[in-house]
Formats: structure tokens, sequence, C-alpha cells
């Protein structure tokens, strides 16, 4: 019987993302997710019918944490539409994603594992063509200047600089990430 509370549900799937992102994908298991969420043993059996879809679950709540605030998207709607606005918009979003650190590198660790789990790779796939969908009709309703393109673009760029901030902090500072978010907004939307 697969239990259904919601609480203790989220606490075991928060608790596979912080394994994940500490012992990648062969260490999520259930006893660990267990020992993780300082619950009994055999308790993640009891909400997971398997590793398959603790693997899934982990997924979802990584985007469902990741959520942009209200805040965020009052000012993709409302703020100047300028290069200056999207600039702000990225950095929010590269703190917000660098601030749930184990959340990232735990999809890392998924985004490899589905390269050799087909059912993964197919839900990995719809759900970050959704985010990329998202973004771009978004940026493209609040009337912000550039293209889906430049908003590909731009994802592109700062996926690959939240790697770097996440897993060699070293390469690119604080001063030095806010500087390169600005230059690819630039590089990426036309000037008005």
């Amino acid at each position: 019987m697969v239990r259904t509370n919601p609480e203790r549900r989220n606490a075991l799937i928060d608790a596979a993302i912080e394994v994940l992102a500490r012992d990648g994908a062969r260490g999520l298991t259930f006893r660990a997710v267990d020992k993780e969420a300082a619950v009994p043993a055999g308790t993640a059996s009891n909400y997971f019918p398997n590793r398959d879809e603790l693997f899934i679950q982990a997924g979802h709540r990584f985007y469902e944490r990741l959520q942009p605030s209200a805040e965020t998207m009052n000012h993709l709607f409302t703020g100047p539409r300028t290069r200056e606005t999207i600039a702000e918009l990225m950095t929010e979003t590269v703190t917000r994603i660098t601030g749930f650190r184990t959340g990232y590198l735990a999809l890392l660790e998924l985004r490899l594992e589905a390269t050799r789990r087909p059912e993964l790779q197919t839900i990995l796939t719809k759900r970050v063509r959704a985010d990329i969908e998202f973004n771009v009709r978004n940026h493209l309703d609040s009337g912000l200047p550039g293209d889906a393109d430049s908003v590909i673009l731009l994802f592109l760029a700062l996926n690959w600089l939240i790697v770097e901030r996440l897993t060699l902090p070293g390469i690119f500072g604080d001063e030095e990430a806010a500087r390169l978010i600005r230059v690819a907004v630039d590089r990426a939307i036309p000037a008005l």
C-alpha cells in the first residue's frame, strides 16, 4: 500500500534530492532516503513503489521548489521594457537556482541517470521543454525586447554559468557572474 501523507511524502522527496546531490544516483536508495529524512527504516518504500518513481518525483519537486515568486512574475510584466529589466530577472533566476544548490546538483544527477533510463529521459525532456516554453511565452507576452531565440540563448548560457557556480565556485565569483549575466543579456537582446 502506497502512503499518501503529502507532508511526509515531500519530506522524503526533499531527502532524496539531498541524497542525489551528495551521493549521486547510485547512492539513492530507500535506506539512504529514510536516514536523510530521519524516519524509520522502510518509510520511503511505503511511499514510492520503486527507485524509478523516486527519481521522477525528485525531478518534479526540484521544479516545484524553484517556481519564481509572485514578486518576480509581477516585475516581469510590470517592470520597464528594457534589457536592464531582463538582466535583473536573469540575475534573480541565477541567484534563486544557485540558492538551491543541492536541488540543481540533484537535477544534474537525474539528467545523467536519464541517459540510462528511457522513462526518466522522457519525463525530464517533457519537463525541461515545458520550462523553456513557459519562459519563452512569458517573455513574449511581457513585451520585453528580444525574441524566442534570445530567451533560449539566455537559457543555455545561464544554465552553464549555474553549473560552473555550483560545481567549481572558484571559477566565477559573484561580481564576475553578475557581469557575465549582463554581457549575455546585452549580446542576446538587440538594443532598442
